[in-house]
Protein backbone atom coordinates (compact mmCIF):
# COMPACT_ATOMS: atom_id res chain seq x y z
CA UNK A 1 0.00 0.00 0.00
CA UNK A 2 1.35 3.41 -0.94
CA UNK A 3 1.97 5.27 2.30
CA UNK A 4 1.13 8.67 0.82
CA UNK A 5 -2.25 7.78 -0.68
CA UNK A 6 -3.01 4.45 0.97
CA UNK A 7 -4.81 5.75 4.08
CA UNK A 8 -7.26 7.78 1.94
CA UNK A 9 -8.05 4.75 -0.24
CA UNK A 10 -8.37 2.61 2.84
CA UNK A 11 -10.86 5.01 4.37
CA UNK A 12 -12.87 5.03 1.16
CA UNK A 13 -13.27 1.24 1.08
CA UNK A 14 -13.78 0.43 4.75
CA UNK A 15 -16.41 1.84 7.12
CA UNK A 16 -14.32 0.99 10.19
CA UNK A 17 -10.72 1.29 9.06
CA UNK A 18 -7.98 0.06 11.34
CA UNK A 19 -4.21 -0.09 11.19
CA UNK A 20 -2.79 -3.56 10.68
CA UNK A 21 -1.12 -4.62 13.95
CA UNK A 22 1.92 -6.01 12.17
CA UNK A 23 2.39 -2.74 10.29
CA UNK A 24 2.13 -0.86 13.60
CA UNK A 25 4.77 -3.11 15.18
CA UNK A 26 7.16 -2.42 12.31
CA UNK A 27 6.66 1.31 12.69
CA UNK A 28 7.19 1.37 16.47
CA UNK A 29 10.39 -0.66 16.10
CA UNK A 30 11.62 1.68 13.37
CA UNK A 31 10.80 4.64 15.61
CA UNK A 32 12.93 3.11 18.36
CA UNK A 33 15.96 3.19 16.06
CA UNK A 34 15.45 6.69 14.59
CA UNK A 35 14.19 8.60 17.64
CA UNK A 36 17.13 10.97 18.03
CA UNK A 37 16.85 14.64 18.94
CA UNK A 38 15.29 14.44 22.40
CA UNK A 39 11.56 14.72 23.11
CA UNK A 40 11.03 17.61 20.68
CA UNK A 41 12.61 15.63 17.84
CA UNK A 42 10.77 12.42 18.75
CA UNK A 43 7.41 14.19 18.96
CA UNK A 44 8.10 15.85 15.61
CA UNK A 45 8.97 12.50 14.00
CA UNK A 46 5.72 10.94 15.25
CA UNK A 47 3.73 13.93 14.03
CA UNK A 48 5.28 13.75 10.58
CA UNK A 49 4.82 9.99 10.29
CA UNK A 50 1.46 9.42 12.02
CA UNK A 51 -0.42 12.67 11.32
CA UNK A 52 0.97 13.95 8.04
CA UNK A 53 2.20 10.88 6.18
CA UNK A 54 0.37 7.76 7.33
CA UNK A 55 -2.69 9.60 8.69
CA UNK A 56 -3.29 7.15 11.47
CA UNK A 57 -4.49 9.96 13.74
CA UNK A 58 -5.72 13.51 13.14
CA UNK A 59 -3.90 16.66 14.22
CA UNK A 60 -6.45 17.51 16.90
CA UNK A 61 -6.51 14.01 18.42
CA UNK A 62 -2.70 13.89 18.31
CA UNK A 63 -2.44 17.18 20.24
CA UNK A 64 -5.07 15.99 22.68
CA UNK A 65 -2.96 12.92 23.44
CA UNK A 66 0.23 14.99 23.65
CA UNK A 67 -1.25 17.51 26.06
CA UNK A 68 -2.37 14.71 28.36
CA UNK A 69 1.08 13.10 28.29
CA UNK A 70 2.68 16.45 29.07
CA UNK A 71 0.80 16.47 32.38
CA UNK A 72 2.33 13.19 33.50
CA UNK A 73 5.72 12.53 35.08
CA UNK A 74 8.00 10.62 32.75
CA UNK A 75 9.24 10.91 29.15
CA UNK A 76 6.39 12.44 27.15
CA UNK A 77 7.52 11.01 23.78
CA UNK A 78 7.41 7.44 25.12
CA UNK A 79 4.04 8.12 26.73
CA UNK A 80 2.69 9.60 23.51
CA UNK A 81 3.75 6.51 21.55
CA UNK A 82 2.16 4.29 24.22
CA UNK A 83 -1.06 6.33 24.14
CA UNK A 84 -1.42 6.21 20.35
CA UNK A 85 -0.54 2.50 20.28
CA UNK A 86 -3.20 1.88 22.95
CA UNK A 87 -5.77 3.96 21.07
CA UNK A 88 -5.13 1.96 17.90
CA UNK A 89 -4.86 -1.58 19.28
CA UNK A 90 -5.79 -1.59 22.92
CA UNK A 91 -3.62 -2.86 25.75
CA UNK A 92 -1.35 -4.95 23.51
CA UNK A 93 -0.86 -1.97 21.18
CA UNK A 94 0.11 0.39 23.99
CA UNK A 95 2.58 -2.03 25.55
CA UNK A 96 4.09 -2.94 22.18
CA UNK A 97 4.50 0.70 21.14
CA UNK A 98 6.20 1.68 24.40
CA UNK A 99 8.46 -1.36 24.62
CA UNK A 100 9.62 -1.14 21.01
CA UNK A 101 10.25 2.59 21.46
CA UNK A 102 12.88 1.94 24.14
CA UNK A 103 14.11 -1.59 23.28
CA UNK A 104 16.76 -0.54 20.69
CA UNK A 105 18.15 2.08 23.07
CA UNK A 106 18.32 -0.47 25.90
CA UNK A 107 20.32 -2.92 23.78
CA UNK A 108 22.63 -0.22 22.42
CA UNK A 109 23.33 1.26 25.86
CA UNK A 110 24.09 -2.13 27.40
CA UNK A 111 26.62 -2.69 24.62
CA UNK A 112 28.13 0.80 25.01
CA UNK A 113 28.26 0.41 28.80
CA UNK A 114 30.17 -2.86 28.44
CA UNK A 115 32.62 -1.22 26.01
CA UNK A 116 33.00 1.68 28.44
CA UNK A 117 33.79 -0.55 31.42
CA UNK A 118 36.05 -2.89 29.44
CA UNK A 119 37.91 -0.51 27.13
CA UNK A 120 37.24 2.93 28.68
CA UNK A 121 40.88 3.36 29.68
CA UNK A 122 42.16 2.87 26.14
CA UNK A 123 43.60 6.07 24.64
CA UNK A 124 41.12 6.25 21.77
CA UNK A 125 38.06 5.79 24.00
CA UNK A 126 39.42 8.22 26.60
CA UNK A 127 40.06 10.80 23.86
CA UNK A 128 36.54 10.50 22.47
CA UNK A 129 35.02 10.96 25.94
CA UNK A 130 37.36 13.88 26.64
CA UNK A 131 35.94 15.70 23.61
CA UNK A 132 32.31 14.82 24.31
CA UNK A 133 32.14 15.88 27.97
CA UNK A 134 32.53 19.65 27.36
CA UNK A 135 29.80 19.35 24.74
CA UNK A 136 27.55 17.80 27.40
CA UNK A 137 28.00 20.91 29.57
CA UNK A 138 26.89 23.07 26.63
CA UNK A 139 23.96 20.75 25.87
CA UNK A 140 22.69 20.98 29.46
CA UNK A 141 22.95 24.80 29.36
CA UNK A 142 21.11 24.74 26.04
CA UNK A 143 18.38 22.59 27.60
CA UNK A 144 17.96 25.14 30.40
CA UNK A 145 17.76 27.90 27.80
CA UNK A 146 15.17 26.10 25.67
CA UNK A 147 12.91 25.28 28.60
CA UNK A 148 13.40 28.70 30.17
CA UNK A 149 12.59 30.58 26.98
CA UNK A 150 9.21 28.82 26.86
CA UNK A 151 8.41 28.60 30.55
CA UNK A 152 9.72 31.79 32.17
CA UNK A 153 7.21 34.27 30.78
CA UNK A 154 7.12 36.67 33.73
CA UNK A 155 8.98 37.76 36.83
CA UNK A 156 7.08 35.40 39.13
CA UNK A 157 8.22 32.32 37.21
CA UNK A 158 11.75 33.73 36.97
CA UNK A 159 11.75 34.08 40.76
CA UNK A 160 10.73 30.44 41.19
CA UNK A 161 13.59 29.38 38.89
CA UNK A 162 16.13 31.43 40.86
CA UNK A 163 14.87 30.10 44.19
CA UNK A 164 15.12 26.53 42.90
CA UNK A 165 18.70 27.11 41.76
CA UNK A 166 19.70 28.53 45.14
CA UNK A 167 17.87 25.82 47.04
CA UNK A 168 19.65 22.93 45.32
CA UNK A 169 23.06 24.55 44.80
CA UNK A 170 23.56 26.53 48.02
CA UNK A 171 21.23 24.91 50.56
CA UNK A 172 21.43 21.33 49.16
CA UNK A 173 17.65 20.95 49.41
CA UNK A 174 16.58 17.46 48.21
CA UNK A 175 15.11 17.37 44.72
CA UNK A 176 11.66 16.00 45.77
CA UNK A 177 11.29 18.89 48.25
CA UNK A 178 11.94 21.39 45.46
CA UNK A 179 9.31 19.67 43.28
CA UNK A 180 6.76 19.80 46.09
CA UNK A 181 7.48 23.44 46.94
CA UNK A 182 7.24 24.49 43.27
CA UNK A 183 3.93 22.64 42.89
CA UNK A 184 2.51 24.33 46.00
CA UNK A 185 3.66 27.75 44.78
CA UNK A 186 2.05 27.05 41.43
CA UNK A 187 -1.19 25.90 43.03
CA UNK A 188 -1.40 29.01 45.24
CA UNK A 189 -0.38 31.26 42.35
CA UNK A 190 -3.02 29.70 40.11
CA UNK A 191 -5.68 30.75 42.62
CA UNK A 192 -4.33 34.15 43.64
CA UNK A 193 -2.73 35.36 40.39
CA UNK A 194 -3.70 32.99 37.57
CA UNK A 195 -2.41 35.30 34.83
CA UNK A 196 1.17 34.51 35.90
CA UNK A 197 0.68 30.73 35.71
CA UNK A 198 -0.93 30.27 32.32
CA UNK A 199 1.19 28.21 29.93
CA UNK A 200 0.76 28.66 26.21
CA UNK A 201 0.14 25.59 24.07
CA UNK A 202 2.95 25.68 21.52
CA UNK A 203 2.82 22.12 20.27
CA UNK A 204 1.01 22.82 17.05
CA UNK A 205 -2.10 24.19 15.39
CA UNK A 206 -5.15 22.00 15.93
CA UNK A 207 -6.86 23.65 12.97
CA UNK A 208 -4.43 22.09 10.49
CA UNK A 209 -5.91 19.38 8.31
CA UNK A 210 -3.73 16.81 6.55
CA UNK A 211 -6.66 14.89 5.09
CA UNK A 212 -8.89 12.12 6.47
CA UNK A 213 -7.32 9.98 9.19
CA UNK A 214 -8.05 6.53 10.55
CA UNK A 215 -8.60 8.10 13.99
CA UNK A 216 -10.22 11.35 12.95
CA UNK A 217 -11.69 14.23 14.94
CA UNK A 218 -15.14 12.62 14.82
CA UNK A 219 -14.05 9.01 15.16
CA UNK A 220 -15.87 7.54 18.17
CA UNK A 221 -13.73 6.39 21.06
CA UNK A 222 -13.13 2.63 20.59
CA UNK A 223 -14.65 0.29 23.17
CA UNK A 224 -11.29 -0.59 24.73
CA UNK A 225 -10.62 3.11 25.36
CA UNK A 226 -13.91 3.82 27.10
CA UNK A 227 -14.00 4.33 30.84
CA UNK A 228 -14.66 1.02 32.61
CA UNK A 229 -14.16 0.72 36.35
CA UNK A 230 -13.72 -3.06 36.37
CA UNK A 231 -11.14 -2.82 33.60
CA UNK A 232 -9.29 -0.01 35.37
CA UNK A 233 -9.33 -1.97 38.63
CA UNK A 234 -7.96 -5.07 36.92
CA UNK A 235 -5.23 -3.07 35.22
CA UNK A 236 -4.30 -1.37 38.50
CA UNK A 237 -3.98 -4.76 40.21
CA UNK A 238 -1.81 -6.09 37.37
CA UNK A 239 0.32 -2.96 37.56
CA UNK A 240 0.76 -3.31 41.31
CA UNK A 241 1.80 -6.93 40.89
CA UNK A 242 4.17 -6.00 38.06
CA UNK A 243 5.87 -3.54 40.40
CA UNK A 244 5.60 -5.11 43.84
CA UNK A 245 5.95 -8.68 42.62
CA UNK A 246 9.28 -8.00 40.90
CA UNK A 247 10.50 -6.12 43.98
CA UNK A 248 9.54 -9.12 46.11
CA UNK A 249 11.47 -11.47 43.83
CA UNK A 250 14.52 -9.23 44.04
CA UNK A 251 14.10 -9.13 47.82
CA UNK A 252 14.45 -12.91 47.93
CA UNK A 253 18.04 -12.62 46.72
CA UNK A 254 19.77 -10.18 49.09
CA UNK A 255 16.96 -8.60 51.08
CA UNK A 256 15.48 -5.11 51.12
CA UNK A 257 18.85 -3.46 51.65
CA UNK A 258 20.33 -5.32 48.69
CA UNK A 259 21.38 -3.26 45.70
CA UNK A 260 18.83 -4.87 43.36
CA UNK A 261 15.84 -3.91 45.54
CA UNK A 262 17.26 -0.47 46.26
CA UNK A 263 17.69 0.07 42.51
CA UNK A 264 14.06 -0.85 41.90
CA UNK A 265 12.84 1.49 44.63
CA UNK A 266 15.15 4.34 43.64
CA UNK A 267 14.30 4.26 39.94
CA UNK A 268 10.58 4.08 40.71
CA UNK A 269 10.94 7.36 42.60
CA UNK A 270 12.99 8.72 39.71
CA UNK A 271 10.15 7.93 37.31
CA UNK A 272 7.56 9.71 39.44
CA UNK A 273 9.74 12.83 39.72
CA UNK A 274 10.51 13.22 36.01
CA UNK A 275 8.63 16.45 35.33
CA UNK A 276 10.00 18.83 32.73
CA UNK A 277 12.13 16.29 30.88
CA UNK A 278 15.10 14.10 31.73
CA UNK A 279 17.45 16.99 32.50
CA UNK A 280 15.22 18.05 35.38
CA UNK A 281 15.55 14.74 37.20
CA UNK A 282 19.26 14.15 36.55
CA UNK A 283 20.26 16.04 39.73
CA UNK A 284 18.11 13.61 41.71
CA UNK A 285 19.70 10.65 39.91
CA UNK A 286 23.12 12.13 40.70
CA UNK A 287 22.26 12.66 44.38
CA UNK A 288 21.09 9.08 44.76
CA UNK A 289 23.35 7.08 42.45
CA UNK A 290 26.62 8.96 43.10
CA UNK A 291 26.39 10.47 46.56
CA UNK A 292 24.08 8.08 48.42
CA UNK A 293 24.47 4.61 46.90
CA UNK A 294 27.93 5.12 45.35
CA UNK A 295 26.98 3.08 42.30
CA UNK A 296 29.22 5.24 40.08
CA UNK A 297 31.40 8.35 40.26
CA UNK A 298 30.65 11.90 39.13
CA UNK A 299 32.92 11.64 36.05
CA UNK A 300 31.23 8.35 35.14
CA UNK A 301 27.84 10.07 35.43
CA UNK A 302 29.01 12.65 32.90
CA UNK A 303 30.26 9.90 30.61
CA UNK A 304 26.88 8.18 30.87
CA UNK A 305 25.07 11.36 29.90
CA UNK A 306 27.42 11.72 26.93
CA UNK A 307 26.62 8.17 25.80
CA UNK A 308 22.90 8.78 26.33
CA UNK A 309 23.04 11.79 24.02
CA UNK A 310 24.45 9.63 21.21
CA UNK A 311 21.76 6.93 21.28
CA UNK A 312 18.12 6.94 20.14
CA UNK A 313 15.28 6.94 22.63
CA UNK A 314 14.42 9.16 25.62
CA UNK A 315 17.37 10.83 27.33
CA UNK A 316 16.20 9.37 30.64
CA UNK A 317 17.62 6.13 29.21
CA UNK A 318 20.82 7.32 30.91
CA UNK A 319 19.45 5.32 33.85
CA UNK A 320 20.32 2.21 31.83
CA UNK A 321 23.97 3.21 32.00
CA UNK A 322 23.66 3.97 35.71
CA UNK A 323 22.05 0.60 36.31
CA UNK A 324 24.73 -1.21 34.32
CA UNK A 325 27.54 0.38 36.33
CA UNK A 326 25.66 -0.33 39.57
CA UNK A 327 25.26 -3.99 38.67
CA UNK A 328 28.89 -4.20 37.54
CA UNK A 329 30.46 -2.41 40.52
CA UNK A 330 28.25 -4.01 43.18
CA UNK A 331 28.68 -7.53 41.77
CA UNK A 332 24.96 -7.99 41.33
CA UNK A 333 25.61 -11.48 39.94
CA UNK A 334 28.55 -13.01 41.77
CA UNK A 335 31.63 -13.46 39.60
CA UNK A 336 29.91 -12.28 36.39
CA UNK A 337 30.26 -8.50 36.04
CA UNK A 338 28.83 -8.41 32.53
CA UNK A 339 25.71 -10.33 33.53
CA UNK A 340 25.45 -8.25 36.69
CA UNK A 341 25.72 -5.07 34.67
CA UNK A 342 23.10 -6.23 32.16
CA UNK A 343 20.78 -7.21 35.02
CA UNK A 344 21.27 -3.82 36.64
CA UNK A 345 20.54 -2.07 33.33
CA UNK A 346 17.31 -4.03 32.88
CA UNK A 347 16.21 -3.37 36.49
CA UNK A 348 16.85 0.36 36.17
CA UNK A 349 15.04 0.57 32.83
CA UNK A 350 12.08 -1.56 33.98
CA UNK A 351 11.32 0.42 37.12
CA UNK A 352 11.91 3.78 35.42
CA UNK A 353 9.42 3.15 32.63
CA UNK A 354 6.79 0.94 34.30
CA UNK A 355 5.03 3.96 35.92
CA UNK A 356 4.82 5.68 32.52
CA UNK A 357 3.01 2.71 31.01
CA UNK A 358 0.61 2.49 33.95
CA UNK A 359 -0.17 6.22 34.03
CA UNK A 360 -1.00 6.24 30.31
CA UNK A 361 -3.05 3.05 30.32
CA UNK A 362 -4.94 3.91 33.51
CA UNK A 363 -5.53 7.58 32.67
CA UNK A 364 -6.12 7.19 28.94
CA UNK A 365 -9.87 6.50 29.26
CA UNK A 366 -10.27 9.62 31.41
CA UNK A 367 -8.42 11.70 28.81
CA UNK A 368 -10.47 10.21 25.95
CA UNK A 369 -13.70 11.02 27.79
CA UNK A 370 -13.00 14.77 27.50
CA UNK A 371 -11.92 15.14 23.87
CA UNK A 372 -10.84 18.70 24.63
CA UNK A 373 -7.42 20.24 24.86
CA UNK A 374 -5.96 19.46 28.29
CA UNK A 375 -3.96 22.52 29.44
CA UNK A 376 -1.04 22.70 31.80
CA UNK A 377 -2.13 23.11 35.38
CA UNK A 378 -0.76 25.91 37.56
CA UNK A 379 1.21 23.46 39.74
CA UNK A 380 2.88 22.02 36.66
CA UNK A 381 3.76 25.52 35.50
CA UNK A 382 5.47 26.12 38.83
CA UNK A 383 7.35 22.84 38.56
CA UNK A 384 8.52 23.64 35.04
CA UNK A 385 9.84 27.03 36.18
CA UNK A 386 11.74 25.39 39.03
CA UNK A 387 13.23 22.88 36.62
CA UNK A 388 15.06 25.67 34.80
CA UNK A 389 17.00 26.47 37.97
CA UNK A 390 17.62 22.80 38.72
CA UNK A 391 18.95 22.11 35.22
CA UNK A 392 21.22 25.16 35.38
CA UNK A 393 22.62 23.84 38.65
CA UNK A 394 23.39 20.56 36.89
CA UNK A 395 25.36 22.46 34.24
CA UNK A 396 27.32 24.31 36.93
CA UNK A 397 28.09 21.04 38.69
CA UNK A 398 29.34 19.37 35.50
CA UNK A 399 31.37 22.43 34.53
CA UNK A 400 33.07 22.56 37.93
CA UNK A 401 34.20 18.93 37.79
CA UNK A 402 35.28 19.24 34.17
CA UNK A 403 37.04 22.60 34.13
CA UNK A 404 38.75 22.11 37.52
CA UNK A 405 39.46 18.35 37.54
CA UNK A 406 41.76 18.70 40.59
CA UNK A 407 39.58 21.18 42.48
CA UNK A 408 39.62 24.98 42.54
CA UNK A 409 43.21 24.95 43.80
CA UNK A 410 44.34 23.09 40.69
CA UNK A 411 44.84 24.33 37.11
CA UNK A 412 41.97 25.08 34.76
CA UNK A 413 41.47 22.75 31.79
CA UNK A 414 41.29 25.54 29.24
CA UNK A 415 40.82 23.19 26.29
CA UNK A 416 37.63 21.83 27.87
CA UNK A 417 36.48 25.39 28.52
CA UNK A 418 37.11 26.25 24.87
CA UNK A 419 35.25 23.20 23.56
CA UNK A 420 32.30 23.95 25.86
CA UNK A 421 32.10 27.59 24.72
CA UNK A 422 32.39 26.61 21.06
CA UNK A 423 29.69 23.97 21.56
CA UNK A 424 27.35 26.46 23.23
CA UNK A 425 27.89 28.89 20.35
CA UNK A 426 27.17 26.17 17.81
CA UNK A 427 23.93 25.23 19.56
CA UNK A 428 22.61 28.70 20.39
CA UNK A 429 23.78 30.77 17.43
CA UNK A 430 24.21 28.34 14.54
CA UNK A 431 21.47 25.86 15.57
CA UNK A 432 23.74 22.85 15.11
CA UNK A 433 22.09 19.54 16.00
CA UNK A 434 23.13 17.61 19.10
CA UNK A 435 24.29 14.51 17.22
CA UNK A 436 26.56 16.40 14.74
CA UNK A 437 27.95 18.43 17.64
CA UNK A 438 28.83 15.31 19.62
CA UNK A 439 30.44 13.75 16.54
CA UNK A 440 32.63 16.83 15.96
CA UNK A 441 33.66 17.07 19.61
CA UNK A 442 34.39 13.34 19.79
CA UNK A 443 36.66 13.62 16.77
CA UNK A 444 38.41 16.68 18.27
CA UNK A 445 39.02 14.80 21.51
CA UNK A 446 40.38 11.78 19.66
CA UNK A 447 42.78 13.89 17.59
CA UNK A 448 43.99 15.73 20.67
CA UNK A 449 44.46 12.47 22.56
CA UNK A 450 46.57 11.03 19.78
CA UNK A 451 48.61 14.23 19.55
CA UNK A 452 49.07 14.62 23.33
CA UNK A 453 49.51 11.13 24.83
CA UNK A 454 49.82 12.55 28.36
CA UNK A 455 46.10 13.43 28.43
Amino acid sequence: MDQQNGPIEYLATNENPTVNFGEALRFWLKLGFISFGGPAGQIAIMHQELVERRRWISERRYLHALNYCMLLPGPEALQLATYIGWLLHGLRGGIAAGVLFILPSLAILILLSWIYMTFGSLPAVAGVLYGIKPAVVAIVVFAAYRIGSRALKNGVLWSIAVLAFLAISVLSVPFPAIILAAALLGAMGGRLAPRFFRAADDHGNPDKNFGPSIIDDRTPTPDHARLSRPRLMALAIVGLISWGGILALLDQDRGWQGDAVQMGWFFTKTALLTFGGAYSVLPYVYQGAVEHYHWLTAPQMMDGLALGETTPGPLIMVVTFVGFLAGWSKDLIDGAPLLGGAAGAVIATYFTFLPSFLLVLLGGPLAEATHGNIKFTAPLTGITAAMVGVILNLAVFFAYHLFWPNGLDGPVDWLSVGIALASATALLRFKLGVIPLIGICAMAGLVYRLAVPSL
